[in-house]
């Protein structure tokens, strides 16, 4: 894992939903639908639409909101984003030497 992938979904009423996801990789579907994606390998934020507006803002106060909310998946994601890069750049080193 090496996104945190959140979506919003305002209900009826007025209330929202929020959707979390992680993932390897974001997909064309993510950066069309999400709100917010922030890449924890590269310590970046790649999204952040709320209500529909650009927010800017660091990766490091995300970060910090988010590991309030969801400590544990935080933890995973720090924990598992460095490893998930290595590989990435492994396989990219790997792959223009093979041959098929």
């Amino acid at each position: 894992m090496r996104y945190l992938i959140i979506s919003f979904l305002r209900r009826r009423g007025g209330q929202i939903d929020e959707m979390v996801s992680t993932a390897k990789r974001v997909r064309t579907s993510d950066m069309e639908n999400a709100n917010v994606i922030l890449d924890f390998a590269d310590n970046k934020v790649v999204k952040c639409l709320i209500e529909g507006k650009p927010h800017p803002t660091d990766f490091d106060k995300m970060r910090d909101y988010y590991n309030r909310v969801y400590p544990n998946l935080i933890e995973q994601l720090e924990r598992e984003a460095s490893i998930t890069k290595a590989r990435e750049k492994l396989e990219a080193t790997i792959a223009p030497t093979k041959k098929k």
